[in-house]
């Protein structure tokens, strides 16, 4: 079944228990702030190009086809890409992340199997097949609120501070604890809950993945702040579309052995975490690409308004968001094509997708820079939304104009704020930028345990032979 953006904003009123500034929502997709966030993942369901045919499931979602191939990650890359183009350069995660811990977990399912003796991937497919007949958005909720960051799971003061088993029943397990940062969770269908690091065997307990409903009985969700929105007046794509986190809480919620897929096989926790993190920075560097389409575009506009296009260092800094945003989709490209294949399904090039979203965190700033450069400090000095259009309109028009008319240099100007100049969008954007889909310190352990170095090695000592 391939559902409609109806039928999904409709699935979303289920009794879902979701917090915002202190306030228990009755319906997210009705709410006037967070109804935006679900009205943009409903976008991904009018996208006629994310559905294909598929032999068993007939028509399904292209987000849950298993890569096989490099040429469907390359499929994968350029739906990612496009769709984020079409949701105005605003990443649209609905299923994104969940086929990414999808495939993960059929990885390492099979090596568990394998090698332990255990069910999981019957269970894996199971739930999979449920998610692909019903068309569903999905969240994960990985990154554990860590407390202690020197200490491990099991050494806690608070032991709740990494989500953990709390009870063993026949028909299933408890779970407690809390998730951060689990992007668009409280307008998704079902959350799947990944381990955040490698465990040791005295951290057992920690060493869980599982499935969720939603609006399961002891979760709660509690959405971020939406300033981007709220705090700011003058904002435009904030209006129409962003997307949500939660500071996702478990309060002894119950998880059926069918969809339990880790249960204290701490040894594959680290694989779990570190494969799902490949795939997931793959989807970054896609979705970032086109993303650094609103700052190149804004960028040049707003040049041409100003009048100072043709001058070289306006060039010069449009030519570095070319290039953020073309080593990017270099980055991506090249992990398709060089893609691993692991139990029969492909995972992008850890090295290059580390490469790529390494490169993308260390520069994002220089973009901001270059935008405030261009855009001038107007971006943080103009007229607030209510005198742009109050009785001053005309006088603020007049002295506003550029190689431009007033009016319109106003209207760039309010989206040059937006993305570089107000508080809340980029102290958001440049928390994400850095530290989503992984840290710079994350991806930079990543490169140095995947890269080879003995050819480097070899060339070294070959010369150091004939020496």
């Amino acid at each position: 079944m391939v559902r409609t953006a109806g039928d999904y904003i409709s699935s979303l009123r289920d009794g879902r228990d979701v917090y915002y500034r202190g306030v228990r929502i009755s319906s997210v997709s009705d709410h006037p702030v967070l109804g935006i966030a679900a009205r943009h993942l409903a976008k991904l369901y009018e996208f006629r190009d994310r559905v294909y045919t598929d032999s068993e499931f007939g028509s399904m979602s292209k987000y849950y086809r298993v890569p096989r191939s490099p040429i469907d990650l390359l499929d994968r890359h350029k739906m990612i890409y496009d769709h984020t183009y079409a949701c105005n350069g605003i990443f649209n995660i609905g299923q994104a992340i969940g086929s990414d811990a999808l495939f993960s977990l059929m990885i390492v399912a099979k090596k568990m199997d394998s090698r332990l003796g255990t069910s999981y991937y019957s269970r894996v497919m199971d739930y999979y097949r449920y998610v692909v007949k019903n068309d569903l958005a999905i969240a994960v909720a990985q990154t554990d609120v860590k407390g202690d960051r020197s200490k491990r799971p099991h050494e806690q003061k608070d032991p709740d501070l990494y989500l953990r088993i709390v009870d063993v029943r026949n028909d299933g397990i408890v779970v407690r604890g809390a998730k951060a940062h689990t992007t668009q969770a409280a307008v998704s269908n079902e959350i799947i809950v990944l381990p955040t690091r490698a465990m040791s065997q005295k951290d057992a307990n920690y060493a869980v993945a599982f499935a969720v409903p939603a609006n399961a009985k002891g979760l709660k969700m509690i959405v971020r702040p939406i300033d981007e929105i709220e705090g700011n007046r003058s904002s435009v794509l904030s209006t129409k579309d962003y997307e949500l986190e939660t500071l996702t809480i478990f309060e002894e919620v119950f998880i059926p052995w069918e969809r339990v897929f880790m249960f204290r096989e701490h040894e594959y926790a680290g694989l779990l975490a570190n494969l799902f993190a490949t795939y997931h920075r793959f989807t970054a560097v896609s979705y970032r690409s086109a993303m650094a389409n609103l700052y190149l575009g804004v960028a040049s506009l707003v040049a041409k308004a100003n009048g100072i296009y043709e001058a070289h260092h306006v060039r010069n800094r449009i030519i570095d968001m070319i290039m953020w945003k073309e080593i990017m989709r270099m980055g991506a490209i090249a992990s398709a094509t060089t893609a691993v294949i692991d139990e029969g399904i492909a995972v992008p090039n850890p090295l290059y997708t580390n490469i790529a979203k390494l490169y993308s965190n260390q520069n994002f700033s220089k973009i901001l820079e270059g935008l405030v450069d261009i855009a001038g400090g107007i971006i943080a000095t103009m007229p607030s939304e209510e005198d742009i259009r109050g009785e001053m309109a005309n006088i603020i028009a007049k002295y506003l104009a550029g190689a431009v008319n007033g009016r319109e240099r106003i209207k760039i100007l309010k989206i040059a704020k937006e993305l570089a100049g107000s508080s809340s969008f980029v102290g958001y954007a440049l928390s994400l930028m850095i530290h989503a889909e992984g840290s710079i310190e994350a991806s930079r352990i990543a490169m140095i345990r995947e890269y080879n170095l003995e050819e480097a090695e070899k060339l070294v000592e070959r010369i150091l032979q004939n020496d």
